[in-house]
């Protein structure tokens, strides 16, 4: 889709919210914030706990509002229980088109044409692009392995129940191919498309988050 198809638009808005989830009969509760920083880039961050492990990843990312782009600049990665331990940080270098692990010392060359993301900062890109009201959407993912292709596409609207009211959604799947997983997610059209709901399904099972708390700009929703 090209920019004179969609509407430019501002800056991402700031944002903290909170979701609960069961998996395997445990709760986890997980939070996610978006915040600007003194260098005038932001910080998105993200942490979800459970009584088995625990997951943080954060990511600097720069918004470019002429090419109405997220631009990442250094994303870290901590998984402790849940299995195996990972610490992952990549730093990308876009004047040399690379992104290095620098826990394993490892670098991939990156495709500069491509709006490269890393697995969080994608997120921020892909509200941005809701906003700007486009309908398909195809990211290349940098995981410090290899890189990856998201694809979403929007497959309608849907009025949710949430402990925040009822609010009124986009409902957005990403497509994999040879996948038997498919994920699905709730965006608040009317609250900068904040993920209300994510939800997963693989061979019949159904694994869901859903929101329980939120603020945008600084300012707590008390109500959708």
């Amino acid at each position: 889709l090209t920019m004179s198809m969609a509407q430019a638009v501002p800056a991402p808005s700031s944002f903290e919210t909170s979701y609960n989830a069961k998996l395997y009969g445990f709760n986890i509760s997980a939070t996610s914030r978006l915040s600007p920083l003194p260098n005038g880039n932001y910080e998105y961050y993200f942490n979800a706990d459970s009584m088995v492990g625990k997951v943080t990843e954060m990511t600097e990312v720069i918004w470019n509002a002429k090419e109405q782009r997220i631009i990442p600049q250094r994303y870290i990665y901590q998984r402790k229980g849940m299995g195996k331990n990972r610490d992952d940080e990549l730093v990308f270098d876009w004047s040399a088109n690379k992104v290095t692990n620098v826990k394993n010392a490892q670098s991939q060359v990156l495709d500069a044409a491509k709006n490269i993301q890393d697995s969080l900062s994608y997120q921020i890109q892909l509200s941005q692009d809701l906003i700007a009201g486009k309908k398909q959407f195809d990211y290349s993912i940098a995981n410090g392995r290899k890189i990856k292709q998201y694809k979403f596409e929007i497959v309608g609207e849907e009025v949710l129940t949430t402990p925040l009211g009822d609010v009124k959604t986009l409902k957005v799947k990403r497509t994999r191919d040879k996948s038997e997983l498919v994920t699905y997610a709730w965006f608040a059209k009317d609250f900068q498309y904040l993920l209300v709901r994510l939800q997963q399904e693989e061979n019949g099972s159904a694994y869901t988050i859903y929101i329980s708390k939120a603020s945008l700009n600084g300012k707590a929703i008390d109500h959708f």
